[in-house]
C-alpha cells in the first residue's frame, strides 16, 4: 500500500519534514547532474571558449583595457600572449578536471531550479502575506547570482590571471601552471570559492526574507 503524502496544510512531524527535504534535495541534485551532463558533452565550448578564454589576448576585457590604455597614450594593458603554459601532470588530471568543471557548470546553470526547490521547502512555513511579498525572490536571487558570476568571470578572473600569470621573481623562472591550479583560480574568481558562495547565498536568502517581512 502506497504511503500517503503529508498534507502541507496540517502540522508535519520532524520525520515528515526530513522526508520532504530529502525529495527536494534529490530533485535539485538531479537538475545539477543533468545540466552537468550537458556541459560534459560540450567540452570544447566549456574549456576552449570559457575556461581558457581569459588566457587569450583576444578576451573582451583585455581588448577593452587595451583600447582604454591606448586612448590615454599607454600600452601597459596591450599584449599578444600571456607568458605561461598550462600542463597536466597526472594521468587522470584532464579527466578529473572535465568531470568537476562540468559539475560546477551544472550547478551554475541549474541554480534557479535549486533555489526553487529550497523555496518550495521553506514557503509552506510562511504566512500568506510573507509568501506574497516574496514572490520575486527566485528571480531576484538568480539574477544577482548570475550577475556576480559574470562580474567575477569578466572582471576579476582576467585581472587575476594577467597579474599572476605575468608575475616573475626572476627571468630564470618560467611559469608552468598545472591545469587544476588554473581551473581553481577561474572557479575561485568567478564563484568566490564554494564555501563563500554558500555563505553569500545564505546571506542573500536571509536578507531578502527580512526585507519582505518588513514590508
Amino acid at each position: 500500500m502506497a504511503k500517503a503524502l503529508p498534507n502541507p496544510d496540517k502540522d508535519m512531524s520532524f520525520l515528515d519534514h526530513l522526508e520532504e527535504l530529502r525529495w527536494h534535495l534529490i530533485r535539485a541534485t538531479i537538475a545539477v547532474v543533468s545540466m552537468g551532463f550537458v556541459a560534459f558533452l560540450m567540452k570544447d565550448f566549456i574549456f576552449d571558449g570559457i575556461i581558457f578564454g581569459p588566457k587569450r589576448a583576444s578576451f573582451p576585457t583585455y581588448q577593452l583595457l587595451c583600447s582604454s590604455a591606448k586612448a590615454l597614450g599607454l600600452d601597459s594593458f596591450c599584449f599578444t600572449e600571456l607568458p605561461f603554459r598550462i600542463q597536466s601532470r597526472t594521468m587522470s588530471g584532464q579527466f578529473s578536471a572535465h568531470i568537476w568543471t562540468s559539475i560546477t557548470a551544472g550547478f551554475i546553470i541549474a541554480f534557479p531550479y535549486v533555489l526553487y526547490e529550497i523555496w518550495k521547502f521553506v514557503s509552506p512555513g510562511l504566512h500568506d502575506n510573507e509568501r506574497k511579498n516574496a514572490k520575486g525572490f527566485i528571480f531576484v536571487a538568480s539574477l544577482l547570482f548570475f550577475l556576480g558570476v559574470l562580474f567575477g568571470y569578466y572582471v576579476v578572473t582576467p585581472l587575476s590571471i594577467n597579474f599572476l600569470g605575468s608575475y616573475q621573481v626572476s627571468d630564470q623562472v618560467f611559469n608552468d601552471f598545472d591545469l587544476s591550479s588554473y581551473i581553481a583560480l577561474v572557479r575561485a574568481c568567478s564563484l568566490s570559492d564554494r564555501k563563500s558562495t554558500r555563505l553569500n547565498s545564505s546571506h542573500l536568502v536571509i536578507s531578502y526574507a527580512v526585507f519582505c517581512l518588513k514590508k
